[in-house]
């Protein structure tokens, strides 16, 4: 099993790309600052939180393209992807990619202004803007 689970807040507002052609596709790559649960008590300034490097894509990096900013608190899951490769002098270099399969809010609205993030984009803490052009019966 290939799973990753984080909650944390992003360090800054995230970087969004799409790629080139008729299809495009939405690549968004955003830090994310996860707590660590104990703190070192042989070094005082030791980082009490570990960064990590998130990649979305599609639907869901224009989720995070339309609704994520600085400092917004999530719980993302996904997989871990190697990035290895060797580099112009032969060496192989070992890498590794965290690439998001799901996106939650992890805090609501109220409690993310009160943290002063910017939820201008975010319409409810609980639900995301849905379609309004679908025509039609529901199925259920």
């Amino acid at each position: 099993m290939n799973k990753f689970i984080f909650m944390g807040r992003l360090c800054a507002p995230v970087d969004t790309r799409y790629t080139a052609g008729e299809n495009s596709t939405c690549i968004a790559n955003f830090n994310l600052a996860v707590d660590k649960k104990f703190k070192k008590k042989n070094d005082p300034d030791a980082p009490t939180a570990d960064f990590f490097r998130i990649t979305a894509m599609g639907k869901l990096g224009e989720f995070a393209e339309k609704y994520l900013d600085k400092g917004t608190k999530i719980v993302v899951d996904g997989r871990v992807e190697n990035n290895n490769y060797v580099n112009k002098d032969g060496v192989k270099v070992y890498g590794f990619q965290f690439i998001a399969e799901s996106i939650e809010f992890a805090e609501s609205k109220k409690a993310a202004e009160a943290n002063g993030v910017n939820t201008d984009n975010v319409i409810n803490a609980d639900f995301m803007k849905t379609d309004e052009s679908i025509n039609g019966d529901l199925p259920f």
